[in-house]
């Protein structure tokens, strides 16, 4: 993950995972063990001791950057003299295939959840923004599924676009794990919260260059925060395979639906639908090193390694067993 110029000058600063938990300072833990346990996903072997090593620093950086903006928007209201509403905090959660996305942002909307001013946390998943099955096998898609082409953007990009501006409520389309598509007639409505996650494996790519000089806007462009989690291909590889059979003995009740389909994944793992998804986890890695404000290396839990942050203007980082946590740069950063 680490990044150096020819100078040795990294825009990363890397803590050992004690240092970076020291961090945590008198950050209360508000989750028991239970609660750890409903957040995580199949296959995951997040515990309290992650919790409090590596997400309870990341919820006090992550309160810090909230109060901070807040403050600045109401300095900007009595300066224009405007009574304009909130702007949702916005979070973006990027990261590979299977390297727990969805735990990490299901865990940071509970602690973020329960911070003293008990704000409103809302997550929204882009799997929602997929284009349905249908469309992807009309457009010859579904090979590419969950690489950029597979998405909607412009609906995201709307969504986002009137979440920032306080429209209420905002609505979101939901995807279904059982049925592998997106559900029809389905939403999910966001209405003005104080902190939104966004979850998804390309939120953080750049996307296609302006043609002709015109702006074009990325999704990256609407996050006040970015965290993106990484891990070793090989670990990668052991823990998307592990999960598809956990996800059919335990997630299903409805079984003749899935089974089937999670078989014939299961049998081919090793090919071609492995190779895809990894192809779509490199892919999502282009943005990890210049836009993410915490690129987070995810090693194998057992080896006790560290977390890590991006630092403004200088060369710096944090390199985190599970969430890196670094932040994005003032304006000497450059997209």
């Amino acid at each position: 993950m680490e990044q150096r110029t020819d100078d040795g000058l990294s825009p990363y600063r890397i803590f050992s995972r004690a240092e970076w938990a020291a961090k945590r300072a008198d950050t209360p833990m508000t989750l028991n063990p239970d609660e750890v346990t409903r957040l995580r996903s199949l296959h995951d072997r997040l515990d309290m001791t992650e919790v409090e090593e590596i997400y309870l620093p990341l919820s006090r950086l992550l309160s810090l950057y909230v109060a901070a903006t807040q403050r600045l928007f109401r300095a900007q209201q009595n300066f224009l003299g405007t009574e304009d509403a909130k702007v949702p905090f916005i979070i973006g959660v990027a990261g590979s295939v299977a390297v727990g996305k969805s735990t990490t942002a299901r865990v940071l909307q509970a602690l973020l959840a329960r911070w003293p001013n008990v704000p409103k946390v809302d997550l929204v998943t882009t799997d929602g923004f997929l284009y349905p099955n249908a469309i992807l096998e009309r457009e010859d898609l579904m090979e590419k599924k969950g690489f950029p082409a597979s998405y909607d953007l412009p609906a995201l990009l709307r969504f986002l676009s009137d979440i920032k501006a306080g429209r209420r409520p905002v609505r979101a389309p939901v995807y279904s794990h059982l049925t592998y598509d997106v559900t029809p007639n389905l939403w999910i409505e966001i209405d003005r919260p104080d902190i939104l996650i966004v979850e998804g494996l390309n939120v953080l790519e750049a996307g296609a260059p302006p043609k002709g000089g015109k702006a074009i806007p990325y999704v990256s462009d609407f996050f006040d925060f970015s965290i993106y989690l990484d891990a070793d291909e090989d670990l990668l590889q052991s823990w998307y395979v592990g999960s598809v059979p956990d996800l059919a003995r335990h997630r299903v009740p409805r079984s003749e639906i899935i089974l089937s389909p999670l078989c014939d994944v299961v049998g081919r793992a090793g090919g071609r639908d492995r190779d895809r998804d990894l192809d779509a986890h490199q892919s999502s890695q282009s943005a990890r090193e210049h836009l993410a404000d915490a690129p987070a290396r995810r090693p194998d839990l057992e080896e006790g390694r560290e977390p890590s942050r991006r630092g403004s203007g200088a060369a710096t980082a944090v390199n985190g067993a599970r969430a890196h946590a670094a932040r994005r740069t003032s304006s000497t950063s450059a997209r």
